[in-house]
């Protein structure tokens, strides 16, 4: 770009040297001078046909590559469109940096009535972001990427929201460049690695709860549970960072009392790169009577709720390789205990989960190992966090901490841009469907080769469930659905209603390899899913 870019031209010339190679957005009267940047840069822009589109793909995107995924949103109802996908972000610790304009400067906070004005877009944004912060000079720009990469770099990862005033935005830009330098994450301190391993190597029953924050530490965290014989526990945000069939997991099923009486057994609990939260376990407070050990980049977390024995401020990674060369190695004596516990969930399984299990085994045979599902808040979903095997890291998105609806197909979508040598698979319910429908419209443009699973019970199912469990009589909980099959071809997507398991499953292999998305629709009721 020329020595006379505008502010706008900067901004994207600034993605482009830190490596961000995908953006997500739609063009507004507001953004023009970011895609007068955009017209000239090597970055693909995706037009998404919702902001709120916007903020899920590139969470999709964050979390199937690793890198952030970022946004380009207007001032006010584009910005704040985004906000639900920004929360599940936040929610979720995933990277996102979401680039808006804001009013001019001698507008902010007049309440003057301008175009999209909100009198304090920075306050709406900051409990959902790790940083809000407005741009009043162009010089300002650089630093403030920076700070946010040293967020997804150096700490736990968030959103980061950055806006630029309008007359900012139009104004003389400032050259870019790419040697900010890469922050590096915080290091054991070797006392607490040696506290922590007298406490390991003192244990009878040893207990890991391995969170998201391990999410690329898997062979540590193997290396870990293997060398102290420990019983690990994945939360669904861990799902796969050990596979989930390895003879010392019990899977992600911490929402399951057995295990959750298994952790009140152990007299040593490792807790690393978790929250410990009321959505990875479903209760008000799990029962860990025993020594805690937490490890975690968020200082916050090492005390919040569970006060810890030993508190370890550090990379997952690096602390479970240092624990690992400091505890005394012992064989699993558990394997007993593991299996019994396995046994036990099988046998828990209501006749609902078991035709989640029918259509959750057919999707496994069908996807390979290194296959990615993408899942909305709905039943089957509630139902595969705790079983759908997971043998690789990165396979399998839930919204877990926000619980949004609507972020299966849209997230799949980013997840696919971001491997697209990797199967992706969209697992929505017909409620959390419509919430984003839209984006079939952008998968299809894209040619996307994604099928989107979608589980069809006519109704709010969870909602109605406990509606009726409560006593409460069923309001605006069976809504009258649209025919998914016609409403699929009209955004020029394939579709198909199997009529058995093995139509399921080929149905899922030919979409795989489509040129297109593909609605692959199975409901509740269908003959084939009942007990044989």
């Amino acid at each position: 770009m020329g020595a006379n870019q505008t502010c706008g031209e900067s901004a994207i010339a600034l993605l482009e040297a830190n490596g961000v190679d995908t953006v997500f957005g739609i063009p507004g009267v507001h953004t023009l001078d970011f895609y007068r940047g955009l017209a000239h840069s090597a970055i693909r822009h995706i037009g998404v046909r919702h902001e709120q589109g916007a903020g899920f793909m590139a969470d999709g995107y964050a979390r199937a590559s690793g890198r952030p995924g970022v946004c380009v949103l207007i001032t006010g109802p584009g910005l704040v469109n985004a906000a639900t996908a920004i929360g599940q972000a936040f929610s979720d610790s995933v990277p996102l940096l979401v680039l808006s304009s804001v009013n001019a400067r001698d507008d902010l906070g007049k309440g003057r009535g301008r175009l999209h004005e909100i009198t304090d877009q920075q306050a709406v944004m900051a409990p959902l972001t790790a940083f809000s912060r407005t741009i009043m000079r162009p010089e300002e720009l650089a630093p403030a990427i920076a700070d946010a990469y040293a967020v997804f770099e150096a700490g736990r990862p968030r959103p980061v929201h950055i806006e630029i005033p309008l007359d900012v935005l139009a104004g003389l830009g400032i050259a870019a460049s790419g040697s900010r330098g890469r922050r590096s994450r915080p290091r054991p301190e070797p006392a607490a690695i040696e506290a922590a391993a007298a406490l390991v190597d003192g244990a009878r029953r040893l207990a890991v709860v391995a969170g998201g924050g391990c999410v690329d530490a898997g062979p540590a965290l193997r290396r870990f549970i293997e060398t102290a014989g420990a019983i690990l526990v994945p939360t669904v945000a861990a799902k796969g960072i050990v596979p989930d069939d390895h003879p010392q997991s019990l899977g992600s099923t911490l929402s399951l009392a057995p295990t959750r009486a298994l952790l009140a057994e152990a007299d040593v609990v490792v807790a690393v790169g978790t929250e410990l939260a009321e959505t990875d376990h479903w209760t008000d407070r799990l029962d860990m009577p025993g020594k805690l050990i937490r490890i975690d980049l968020d200082p916050r977390n090492l005390q919040r709720d569970y006060p810890p024995e030993v508190a370890i401020l550090a990379d997952a990674g690096e602390a479970l390789e240092a624990l690992a060369g400091k505890v005394a190695a012992r064989p699993f004596t558990e394997a007993a205990r593991i299996a019994a516990l396995r046994a036990e969930h099988r046998a828990g399984w209501e006749p609902l989960a078991r035709k989640h299990i029918r259509v959750l085994d057919a999707l496994r045979a069908a996807l390979p190992d290194d296959g990615i599902v993408v899942s909305d808040m709905t039943q089957i979903a509630y139902t595969g966090n705790c079983y759908f095997p997971c043998r690789q890291a990165r396979g399998w998105f839930h919204p877990q901490g926000f619980g949004t609806l609507g972020y299966a197909l849209p997230a799949a979508i980013g997840a696919k841009l971001a491997r697209p040598e990797r199967a992706v698979v969209a697992l929505a319910g017909d409620a959390g469907f419509l919430f984003t429908v839209q984006e079939l419209a952008t998968a299809a443009e894209l040619a996307l080769p994604l099928p989107v699973l979608l589980w069809n019970n006519d109704a709010l199912g969870q909602i109605a469930g406990d509606m009726v469990s409560r006593g409460i009589p069923e309001i605006a909980v069976k809504p009258r659905n649209p025919d998914f099959q016609a409403l699929a071809r009209a955004f020029h997507c394939r579709a198909s209603r199997p009529r058995s398991l093995a139509e399921l499953k080929a149905a899922l292999g030919d979409a795989m390899a489509a040129e297109g998305p593909t609605l692959i629709e199975v409901h509740q009721d269908a003959p084939f899913l009942a007990e044989a």
